[in-house]
């Protein structure tokens, strides 16, 4: 029987045109309305000249950012959207998984300003992936993180673990996509383990919603002077 992280990625290997044409169809409402604008101003606003796109998917925020000078560079473990992400224009994209990062056997550049993951970290033992991160930003650099909000995603159950996407209301034969829960410590304790410190939080709503769309968490790489792996307790 596969791991849901198996199954996690089987998912992206199914749902990869499906999710292409979502996209650029405008199917998801919640990006169309929140999300999109939100990942897109936390980037902005701090300036950088320089962005790496941790999953990129097809490359519509690397679209977005080249279209304002800004250098975007993508990477995702499936080639399907790396074609997408490249045929739409944008030339710096890398066919890379996750554990490639980790164990560093591919080069994706070094001394970003700042890494964006929109969606992206759904499995889950993320403190590896997040510490590679960290390694390839600048001194100074910022982690920018959209997810699932925890509190508008518990459902009666606040406890990390397993859960399960089905694409409900989007057209196609969607295959279901575990992904992993994490409360709002989980994701703070490893933004500590992983050598950041939390700099900002944003809650992305949209005006006639009762509750957040997504969680938004800004996170700074810790001078390497400063940094102390003692886990938050």
């Amino acid at each position: 029987m596969p791991t849901p992280e198996t199954s996690l990625v089987q998912s992206w290997q199914h749902n990869a045109e499906h999710w292409i044409d979502a996209v650029r169809e405008g199917a998801i409402d919640s990006r169309l309305q929140v999300t999109d604008q939100a990942i897109l101003l936390a980037v902005l606003s701090r300036q950088p000249a320089r962005v790496l796109d941790l999953g990129c998917g097809e490359g519509w925020l690397l679209r977005a950012l080249s279209e304002r000078g800004i250098e975007a560079v993508g990477v995702d473990g499936e080639a399907r959207l790396v074609d997408a992400a490249r045929a739409a224009g944008s030339a710096q994209v890398h066919l890379a998984s996750y554990d490639a990062l980790v164990e560093e056997t591919v080069d994706v550049g070094r001394d970003y300003p700042l890494i964006c993951a929109n969606f992206a970290l759904l499995q889950q033992d993320i403190i590896p992936l997040l510490s590679a991160l960290n390694a390839l930003l600048a001194p100074g650099g910022a982690l920018v993180i959209q997810t699932l909000h925890p509190w508008a995603m518990a459902a009666g159950n606040y406890q990390d673990g397993w859960r399960e996407e089905h694409f409900t209301g989007l057209k196609g034969h969607w295959q279901p996509m575990p992904w992993y829960f994490r409360t709002l410590s989980s994701w703070l304790n490893a933004l500590d383990m992983a050598g950041f410190t939390l700099s900002a939080l944003q809650e992305p709503q949209h005006p006639q919603s009762p509750g957040p769309q997504s969680l938004l968490l800004i996170a700074e790489k810790i001078a390497s002077n400063d940094y102390n792996q003692t886990p938050i307790s």
